[in-house]
């Protein structure tokens, strides 16, 4: 694949299949940090170094885990999952207090310590700097009740759209690659080329974080082995 170029990664197994006549997917950076800009970045680079789990979900895929904030955007295990099921100009949502009922955590605060700052609560369930950036000034008890639910709303679907990814540089994977309806599923053979073969992230197969694109590595190359 083409991912980490810095560790001698490229395009040969892409360029190979070509000069063979196999059929490729879409190439693109996968499990891979995003970008913004604009007001998302403004938020996020004084963040930067900030890490909270929340649930990412892109598509119809969610991800309940760590987050981090960078000096370019979003990364950490929850981001870098959907990005494999982000479209160019999709939409991420994120859940920033997942397994909480914001409004109702607010309300309570809010009548039991009238006098408190909405940052001085927020900070109870978010980290401090985040709660500092999403907080306007002042006692939570002078905050209608509204604006509060306008507030609880926005943490539990807070809305952004990437304007890109930190690309092959910082990809853990390559997302696409040669069609695998023209492989043999048993040895990894290319139906049309007898004696090529074809496997790991030079295959249109792309695992999650945690170990499986590894092992898919070994398990094609297995197979491909002992066919050869």
């Amino acid at each position: 694949g083409l991912s980490i170029p810095k560790l001698g990664a490229s395009g040969l197994a892409y360029d190979i299949a070509v000069r063979f006549g196999l059929k490729l997917t879409a190439i693109a950076p996968a499990l891979v940090p995003l970008t913004f800009g604009g007001d998302d970045l403004a938020l996020m680079q004084p963040l930067a170094g900030v890490a909270l789990p929340v649930l990412a979900t892109a598509g119809k895929k969610r991800f309940a885990e760590a987050m981090l904030f960078t000096h370019r955007g979003l990364s950490g295990p929850a981001i870098l999952q959907a990005s494999s099921y982000l479209p160019a100009g999709g939409e991420l949502l994120l859940d920033l207090l997942p397994g909480i009922d914001a409004g109702a955590a607010l309300i309570a605060r809010k009548a039991a310590r009238p006098n408190a700052e909405l940052r001085t609560i927020l900070a109870e369930m978010l980290p401090q700097r985040l709660a500092q950036a999403l907080a306007a000034d002042g006692p939570i008890g002078q905050i209608r009740d509204r604006l509060l639910a306008d507030l609880a709303a926005r943490l539990k679907r807070f809305v952004l759209r990437p304007i890109g990814t930190e690309g092959y540089a910082k990809a853990e994977v390559t997302r696409g690659g040669v069609d695998t309806s023209g492989l043999s599923q048993r040895d990894m053979q290319a139906k049309l080329v007898p004696g090529l073969f074809v496997i790991g992230e030079a295959v249109d197969v792309t695992g999650w974080l945690g170990g499986y694109n590894f092992q898919w590595a070994w398990s094609s190359g297995f197979c491909a082995g002992h066919a050869v």
